[in-house]
């Protein structure tokens, strides 16, 4: 895995990290303060290449230390909590101290720092700026620069020759005592690095703000040969940040959460995959609102692969990463990879099946997206359990079988919109004919109704859907009518309830106008006949499914022919 990591590393230096920093502090070119700016919405812009300390580093002077240009507020401003305690008061003006005396320091390569950390020692300055930022309801964990007449020094490339000399004085010895080791990712003999870095990005599913380490020996029992810490599997300090970074970055560029699990990806090949292609995407959000668009699209982008009209993405592939984190370790619960031509077939298949005619009739639904088909399942999508949707996703992603729990839970929702009467859901009806389709081999279920279908199942659903109709046309709106009161019964023991209904339908019958009669006895008849000389006694989970597929595409069907029932009223 750390191969296929490492081959998507673009220029990752040790001591140079990706980071996002929401807040500016400014001031003139003598040092005079001049206000406070959010540098981006939401969490902040990110740059890359900017300087960055090691865990080790951090913690291996006799004094507290902190990074160089971007910090948090509480160490560049002393912007804290009015509950801080005066120990962590006492730290933060010494970490304060720290930043400030690399601003002078660097200030020899880069003059443009010294009005920075003038401002920085300026206790008037510093009040104000602590107004400032309370006032714009800052965190005292958000990251910070100080711009300097409008200079960004995390743009400027003067200040890294002095940052390298100062990092250096800083290393840690060979971990381990080794001085030289075979590397597991490169075989090349190398010093090894004395602790992993960290991967960062996984802090809603489990894993430490401050981020997780893929590869930790901080206990003996994960120890081997006397080695310490990151000498059990030794990695060149560059080796090391490479993967790290590169992680990190993929993770905040490709991801959807899965419950407790990120699912993140990215491909590889000849050339970097165009965003208008990228289909990995499509899954949690189809590149059109419109109907079969993403279908369409797969369609044509795997026909021009196979035809040899994209020879750039013939030699791509993907691969997906299904990962976690635990007491600040990465966890890799799946590797999935194959060629990109399989990832474009997968997704064309998977918005095929889940291809279902609209409520009115009108068309097929909108392409679903992947969070609305596994929130479908559930009232909040935060009570899905995590495994369905991980398992969901796998199945998209591969086109693999749905988990059979999704099924009944399926058939349970749409018996629930049926009986209170509710529009029913296309993601959840559209999951529902795709389990079918890949679970079962049903090739005969279509996004519209299929009047061939050869189960009675099926039929059993399109023939209440048809006394439903009947009655309203002979009654008007009752209240609670037939779909309320039978439902449930009939989807799973239709032998008991169908003949009754079939009996109470004569009666409804009598009261419409001869021609609308025929016509309602004429469908009637059509849908009898496809279940058969016995309706089924009783119908297991599948058949189910089957039947609220029959009821729904009828429903629809009807939708769509409201005309040609008042026609032959009239």
């Amino acid at each position: 895995m750390l191969d296929l990591v490492l081959k998507q590393a673009g220029e990752c230096e040790p001591g140079f990290a990706r980071k996002t920093v929401k807040w500016a502090i400014t001031c003139k070119a003598e040092g005079r303060y001049t206000g406070v700016v959010a540098l981006a919405e939401g969490k902040g812009k990110i740059f890359d290449g900017c300087p960055n300390l090691s865990q080790p580093e951090l913690v291996g002077g006799s004094e507290p230390r902190a990074h160089f240009l971007a910090e948090s507020l509480s160490t560049v401003a002393l912007y804290l909590d009015d509950k801080a305690e005066d120990k962590d008061r006492e730290k933060f003006a010494a970490k304060h101290e720290w930043f400030v005396n690399l601003l002078q320091q660097a200030s020899q390569a880069a003059p443009y720092l010294q009005p920075a950390a003038q401002l920085l020692t300026d206790t008037a300055a510093i009040l104000q700026v602590q107004a400032d930022l309370k006032k714009a309801k800052a965190k005292p964990t958000e990251s910070t620069i100080v711009i300097v007449d409008g200079v960004n020094p995390l743009e400027r490339d003067d200040w890294r020759g002095w940052w390298r000399a100062f990092r250096a004085s800083l290393r840690p010895p060979a971990a381990g005592g080794a001085s030289q080791m075979r590397c597991i990712v490169t075989g090349e003999a190398v010093e090894p690095v004395a602790t992993q870095p960290k991967v960062k990005g996984l802090a809603g599913v489990g894993g430490l703000s401050v981020g997780d380490v893929l590869a930790g020996f901080d206990k003996a029992a994960f120890q081997s040969y006397g080695l310490e810490q990151a000498a059990n599997a030794a990695m060149s300090e560059a080796t090391a940040t490479a993967y790290a970074e590169t992680l990190s970055r993929l993770i905040s560029e490709r991801n959807v959460k899965l419950g407790n699990a990120l699912a993140v990806w990215w491909f590889t090949g000849q050339d970097d995959i165009r965003a208008d292609d990228e289909v990995m995407a499509w899954f949690s959000e189809p590149p059109e609102q419109t109907a079969g668009a993403a279908e369409r699209r797969a369609h044509s982008l795997l026909t021009a692969i196979r035809m040899g009209q994209r020879d750039d993405l013939a030699g791509s592939r993907f691969v997906a990463l299904m990962l976690s984190g635990a007491a600040g370790r990465v966890m890799v619960r799946e590797v999935m990879q194959g060629s990109f031509e399989e990832l474009v077939a997968h997704t064309e298949a998977w918005f095929h099946d889940l291809a279902i005619v609209a409520r009115d009739g009108k068309g097929l639904a909108h392409d679903p997206k992947f969070l609305a088909v596994a929130g479908s399942l559930v009232r909040d999508l935060k009570d899905l359990p995590s495994p369905w949707l991980q398992q969901l996703w796998r199945a998209a992603v591969t086109d693999g079988l749905i988990p059979t729990a999704t099924l009944a839970q399926a058939v349970t929702r749409a018996r629930i919109d049926v009986i209170q009467d509710t529009p029913a859901s296309h993601a959840r009806m559209a999951l529902i004919k795709a389990y079918l389709i890949r679970n079962k081999g049903d090739q005969d279920m279509q996004p519209h109704m299929n009047p061939e279908h050869p189960a009675p199942a099926y039929h059993c659903g399109r023939a209440l859907a048809l006394f439903a109709r009947l009655q309203r046309a002979a009654l008007g709106d009752v209240g609670a009518g037939v779909v309320q009161r039978y439902y449930t019964a009939a989807a799973q023991t239709p032998g008991l309830i169908l003949g009754r209904l079939a009996g109470n339908a004569k009666n409804h019958l009598a009261k419409l106008e001869g021609g609308l009669a025929r016509w309602y006895e004429n469908q009637l008849a059509g849908i009898m006949s496809r279940i058969g000389d016995s309706v089924p006694r009783t119908l297991s989970l599948e058949e189910q499914s089957l039947f609220a597929l029959g009821y729904y595409q009828q429903l629809a069907a009807f939708n769509a022919g409201k005309q040609s029932e008042t026609t032959q009223s009239e």
